[in-house]
């Protein structure tokens, strides 16, 4: 490295030259010191190739002679290598066949196992192979294929089991409503079971009580295995008789597709995915089933469907919560519940308005009681559902006072406005079997005879009790307390009196065509009816044990009712009677300038007062508080308090002396002679007449002639 780094190339070139000729002198000095002994030492080896070559010729012949002889030999010698090496081959064949045989039966196994839809146990075959039986024979290149395609086929496990479960899923959604529908028979034979222990508590045996259902269905789960590898859906269930054992809801359905994915998925490590993916997708079958159809109102069947599909779905996901640890819990079911629940009552308020039929709204009822008690077997709170029920009792209470004002149209429209008359004592015990009537001068009267009040007063009673009994329809089963039953009744009941069969009868009053006869026979009806509302409050005593003394009782106001009905018919009466002498005072005919009067009055003032004397004259024939219209019918006789013909009378006077006074005072009558004034003085002595002859009894002195005083002065 020195010579190359400095700067003396030449010299170091020169004397490696020199010390190359030195070594050259010394290789020549050798070689002529060794020349002798070179040239002996080629002599003997010329002579050694001599002797070499013969003994090579001696080997040649040797070996011949060897190979010719050994020929057969090595024939045999290869055979018997060949056969030692096949020997060799076969016995670690057999070896080795011996290690893979099970992990082919193993593989074959497994995929028997997925064609046969035999899922979990394909898994766990497939655990086994993976970590027992092919590590022992992983440098063969079908294990490795196999170990290649353990991801792929645990994920073919993984979306069949899925694909099971959106079957069963499906099937479930398909069939809620069977579900449900045998849930709800299931609950309706309990509550009929115990009806019949209640009344007859000494009798035992029968069918099943809910709680025995249960435990008999905890049991057949428990004794279903999970890893069953059955189809999924629903079991078949012919219909049975009523009279038949209803199989439990569980009974129907197999779970066995849940509880395989279910576990599946555990072993693949994938549990919650799992558990995320049926959560969301039972909540979508839940808003679903919430759904109600646009024409559920229309008829039973639309709402009875619309609560089977609902217990259907929680019927399930109860018994998912019992069999399963983790799958669903509460607090899920909870939410479920909840949503369900809102919706439920949301969907009931908007269909349940659209009914204006009570018998539709009382099953309805019944429907939702029986959805109720189903779902609270099943631990669900219903407290929410009887509270609407509370709200639905209005609108029931609505419609039948809907159905009641045409039922008492009917009967008003009806009626002949007759005292009814009975010909025998079975007609006369019937009538009186109907409404609360006793009056001991009626009994003792001989056949044939008439009962004071038409035919619509026993009616009207009739159908009052059936309105009540309808009411109490309503709150069976709803878990009221009796006096929550009894002021539930009475509220009602005070709505049918006061606002619908007063209208009816306002109604029947305020037409055109009612006589006196009629208005006078209301008069009379209405006074009865009164009398018989104590027996009303009775009557709802003794249905609802509900004495009427209890603090904070609703008390009945027929009273009121039929008071303001009466009073209604009594002012009509006045009216008419008024409208009656208007049509007599039309036929008015007065000359103002006739030169001498009439000898006697007017004609149409003597038909007048001829009408008002035949009218109240017949007062005077019958007891204080009774009698019978004139200038009607005479088969038409009817009740009439003293007051009110007193007031019809005093009515009619005042009528007619203002009238006539105004006949008088009129603006176009501009002058009149003496003697048409002395004519119309001879009228209204014939109007005084008639108050002095007192034509109803119980006017004091001229009480009944002050009606005319002013007239007398003019």
């Amino acid at each position: 490295r020195s010579v190359y780094d400095g700067e003396e190339h030449g010299r170091f070139m020169e004397k490696l030259e020199a010390r190359i000729r030195n070594h050259d002198r010394e290789i020549e000095k050798m070689c002529n010191f060794h020349y002798q002994g070179f040239v002996d030492s080629i002599t003997e080896l010329l002579k050694v190739r001599g002797e070499a070559q013969k003994l090579k010729n001696q080997v040649t012949d040797t070996n011949r002679k060897l190979q010719n002889e050994g020929k057969e030999l090595i024939l045999a010698m290869e055979e018997l290598r060949q056969c030692r090496l096949q020997q060799r081959n076969i016995s670690a064949t057999v070896d080795k066949l011996t290690l893979c045989l099970p992990v082919l039966e193993m593989y074959s196994k497994l995929r028997e196992q997925m064609k046969s839809k035999r899922h979990y146990p394909a898994l766990k075959t497939l655990e086994h192979l993976e970590h027992t039986f092919l590590p022992q024979v992983s440098h063969y290149r079908f294990c490795k294929v196999m170990v290649d395609n353990i991801p792929r086929l645990r994920q073919e496990i993984r979306e069949l089991s899925m694909s099971d479960l959106k079957d069963f899923l499906e099937s479930i959604r398909k069939h809620s409503d069977r579900i449900g529908e045998t849930a709800m028979k299931q609950a309706q034979q309990q509550r009929n079971l115990d009806n019949i222990v209640s009344q007859q508590p000494r009798i035992s045996g029968g069918k099943k009580s809910k709680k025995e259902f249960s435990a008999s269905s905890e049991l057949e789960v428990k004794n279903t295995s999970p890893m069953s590898e059955q189809d999924s859906g629903i079991l078949d269930v012919e219909d049975e008789d009523e009279e038949e054992e209803v199989p439990g809801a569980q009974d129907l359905v197999d779970f066995s597709p849940v509880y395989r994915c279910l576990h599946i998925y555990s072993v693949l490590g994938a549990r919650e995915t799992f558990e995320s993916y049926y959560r969301k997708q039972r909540r979508k079958q839940a808003r679903l089933v919430l759904q109600p159809p646009s024409n559920m109102h229309e008829t039973l069947d639309g709402y009875r469907k619309y609560f089977n599909q609902i217990v259907g779905f929680f019927v399930v996901e109860d018994h998912i919560l019992h069999t399963t640890q983790g799958l669903v819990n509460r607090a899920y079911i909870d939410e479920l519940w909840e949503m369900a629940l809102s919706k439920t009552i949301a969907a009931l308020r908007t269909h349940s308005s659209y009914c204006s039929d009570p018998s539709l709204v009382l099953d309805l009822k019944n429907l939702i009681v029986l959805f109720a008690d189903t779902l609270q077997g099943y631990g669900f709170p219903v407290n929410q559902l009887f509270d609407m029920l509370l709200e639905i009792q209005e609108q029931y209470s609505e419609t039948l006072l809907k159905k009641w004002a045409g039922v008492f149209r009917t009967i008003l429209d009806s009626d002949n406005y007759s005292p009814i008359p009975v010909s025998d004592e079975e007609v006369y015990r019937k009538i009186v079997g109907q409404f609360p009537f006793q009056d001991a001068e009626l009994e003792k009267q001989p056949f044939p005879k008439k009962f004071p009040f038409s035919e619509f007063v026993p009616k009207v009673y009739s159908q009052i009790k059936e309105f009540i009994y309808a009411c109490l329809k309503f709150s069976e089963d709803l878990h009221l307390s009796s006096t929550e039953v009894d002021d539930m009744i009475r509220k009602s009941t005070n709505l049918l009196l006061t606002r619908t069969l007063s209208n009816c009868l306002q109604n029947v009053i305020k037409r055109k065509n009612v006589g006196l006869t009629e208005l006078v026979q209301i008069i009379i009806n209405t006074t009865h009816l009164e009398k018989s509302c104590k027996f009303l409050e009775e009557f709802i005593t003794n249905i609802t044990n509900v004495l009427p003394e209890t603090v904070h009782t609703t008390k009945l106001y027929g009273t009121t009712t039929f008071k303001d009905a009466r009073h209604a018919a009594e002012e009509e009466i006045y009216t008419n009677l008024n409208q009656k002498i208007d049509q007599f005072l039309q036929l008015a005919d007065y000359d103002w300038m006739a030169p001498e009067p009439g000898s006697r009055a007017s004609d149409y003032l003597v038909d007048l007062i001829g009408f008002l004397r035949s009218t109240f004259t017949v007062f005077t024939h019958l007891p204080p508080s009774v009698a019978f219209c004139a200038g009607v019918p005479d088969e038409c006789p009817f009740v009439l308090q003293g007051k009110v013909a007193q007031t019809a009378c005093m009515s009619a006077c005042k009528h007619l002396s203002t009238s006539l006074l105004q006949l008088l005072l009129e603006a176009e009558v501009r002058q009149l002679t003496l003697g048409a004034l002395h004519q119309f003085n001879l009228d209204v002595e014939e109007c005084e007449q008639f108050a002095r002859s007192g034509p109803v009894p119980g006017f004091q002195g001229d009480t009944l002639q002050l009606a005319f005083i002013d007239l007398r002065q003019v």
